[in-house]
């Protein structure tokens, strides 16, 4: 089992917590309040669990800039009161930041019975991620379509 400090378990209570609020939010037709409290909840609680240093080095590296202005911007805009514009700028900055690490969870819930085998059936495995290299070694993770022979 991973030995987590106190902060860390209240960043992952935090975090939790905003994603609940975030995912009740828009169940409720994007409500607000809500969906900003989710949203302050999501971000305090990752400061908790890996530090602030490391989420700041983690926003605002050069290469992660357009993500977190998207991210941010997204969280302003629901702040503000529009909640369905930032919701949208919210989820296309996420994927941007953490597309590095769907790989990671794909592999991951393979490997759970349940939803390992659902994965595994033969029109969903057709879908996976690519690593693709590119000069400045940034890499970036696209989809495609595996050829099957039946």
């Amino acid at each position: 089992m991973i030995s987590l400090t106190d902060s860390q378990k209240i960043g992952m209570g935090l975090t939790g917590f905003g994603v609940f609020f975030l995912f009740f939010g828009m169940i409720l037709f994007f409500d607000k309040a809500l969906l900003a409290i989710g949203n302050i909840f999501f971000v305090v609680g990752l400061a908790f669990v890996i530090g602030l240093e490391r989420t700041f080095r983690f926003f605002f590296q050069k290469h992660k800039m357009k993500a977190t202005s998207f991210f941010l911007g997204g969280v302003f805009i629901v702040l503000i009161g529009w909640p369905i514009i930032g919701v949208f700028l919210e989820f296309y900055g996420f994927f941007l930041l953490f597309r590095g690490f769907f790989p990671v969870v794909v592999g991951f819930i393979r490997r759970i019975p349940v939803l390992g085998y659902l994965l595994n059936l033969p029109f969903i495995s057709g879908v996976s991620f690519s690593r693709q290299a590119d000069e400045e070694e940034i890499v970036s993770w696209s989809f495609y379509f595996h050829k099957r022979i039946l």
